[in-house]
């Protein structure tokens, strides 16, 4: 019997550019509602529980990236690995892979849960996090924490899907999951009057309805992708591929939110309004940076895909097509977020000063906001063909090294909000130009290979 499902989408074969939209789309509308959802937390605390609400569940972003990013980053281990034995139509190793990965999102989750909720407290208060936010950000991340098995479930399962060609479903659960949360948000910050521990406890609940949907699916699922919880187990020869290409991403993404970290240290030193400002200003830039991220997702499938099935000259159009589509959307997306600016800042606070801010943040972002997803969308490619170690030093050198080289010196030296902020593009740039020459050296060495 084929493994190939009906859901699934061909991607081996016919025209590019519709199918990477089909892909895409779920996606982006999936990443897209997620914001929307986080926002929801975003503007309920803002407008109800205030500035210091606001400016704590704010605080606690890069904080909660760099302990969850580490074990994250080895689903794209589990997308590569899947769709590879996906594309070569090899059943019996999807099923392995499939129940590896499941296995794997169950421990790791754990283990981030135990950690964010031990290790907030003396990282926020190393961070430099303002006194009079702390206590709140400590309540609102352990609250959180407790949701991150159900994250990490929900993740590796949407990974699955993605793999064999369906981005709807994972699309599906999030809106139930996010509508869910919405409506505890109000409930709970609204009807009882809690502050950041209610939109921590809406955020927690949705995540393990959506883990439960996904599971369910996988449950029901016909073909090798098929979930049985009586074989949940790790098969070490496909653990060692998926942490081979898995871990050096969630490596890259640890030394990322590190450094992310290190800006959000100074971000601090300007006092919460700052904190409050930059916290609502990365929510709507954000909207642009999970758009480019549903292209670097259909990057690994469709790349992984077609190493599976040894089509190698279908990779360079990807490649094309992945690159038009991240300068359209900065164009339109980056553009519309600087004309609407102020009117976006304008939902999440009524406080000027706050929104004043909060401008400058974007202004400095969105001019070469493109070079970001080149950054983030050319890594899937070279991951896909089996690259993982160079991403990641790219991403070393060209965002995490410079971007703390740019704080002890640059910004020592001007130490101002826009010098500040003019770290992002610069990073970004030099980032970008590293991952496209990776891209090009593993393309190469697939083609020689392939000759030989």
């Amino acid at each position: 019997m084929n493994s190939k499902s009906a859901k699934s989408l061909d991607m081996n074969d016919g025209r590019l550019f519709n199918k990477i939209l089909i892909f895409a789309l779920p996606i982006m509308a999936m990443n897209i509602l997620q914001l929307l959802f986080n926002a929801a937390d975003m503007v309920v605390v803002g407008r109800y529980s205030g500035s210091e609400a606001l400016a704590a569940v704010g605080a606690t972003g890069a904080l909660i990236n760099l302990i969850v990013n580490l074990f994250m980053g080895l689903s794209v281990g589990t997308s590569v690995i899947v769709a590879q034995d996906y594309g070569a139509d090899m059943q019996d190793d999807v099923s392995r892979s499939v129940h590896t990965s499941i296995a794997i999102s169950i421990i790791c989750g754990f283990i981030v849960a135990v950690a964010g909720f031990v290790l907030c407290k003396p990282l926020l208060a190393m961070m430099g996090t303002p006194q009079n936010i702390i206590d709140l950000s400590v309540l609102y991340m352990r609250i959180y924490f407790i949701g991150i098995p159900g994250t990490m479930v929900y993740n590796f399962g949407a990974a699955i899907l993605r793999a064999v060609g369906d981005s709807r479903h994972p699309m599906y659960y999030l809106v139930i999951g996010g509508v869910i949360n919405v409506m505890l948000n109000l409930f709970f910050v609204i009807g009882l009057h809690m502050s950041v521990e209610g939109v921590a406890w809406a955020t927690t609940i949705s995540q393990y309805i959506s883990m439960i949907l996904i599971m369910v699916c996988l449950a029901r699922s016909e073909g090798a992708i098929r979930y049985m919880p009586r074989q949940t187990s790790i098969d070490w020869n496909k653990l060692k591929i998926i942490v081979k290409i898995g871990l050096p991403a969630g490596l890259q993404n640890l030394l990322f939110s590190i450094s992310n970290m290190l800006i959000q240290s100074a971000i601090n030193s300007f006092g919460s309004t700052m904190v409050a400002a930059s916290s609502a200003a990365s929510n709507i830039e954000n909207f642009l940076g999970t758009t480019m991220n549903a292209y670097y997702n259909a990057a690994i499938t469709f790349t992984g895909q077609s190493m599976g099935a040894k089509k190698y000259d279908r990779i360079d159009a990807i490649a094309k097509i992945c690159t038009v589509l991240i300068f359209g959307t900065w164009i339109i997306l980056g553009g519309a977020t600087l004309i609407f600016g102020k009117q976006l800042l304008g939902m999440f606070t009524s406080d000027p000063k706050v929104i004043d801010l909060g401008m400058m943040r974007l202004n400095v972002m969105m001019i070469a906001y493109f070079t970001c997803g080149t950054m983030n969308v050319f890594p899937g490619l070279t991951r896909a063909m089996g690259y993982s170690i160079l991403p990641m030093i790219c991403t070393l050198v060209g965002a995490c090294f410079l971007r703390i080289v740019w704080l002890v010196t640059i910004f020592s030296w001007y130490p101002t909000v826009i010098m500040l902020f003019a770290c992002y593009p610069v990073t970004w740039a030099i980032a970008g130009l590293g991952q496209v020459g990776s891209f090009f050296y593993a393309r190469h060495r697939i083609r020689k290979a392939a000759e030989a």
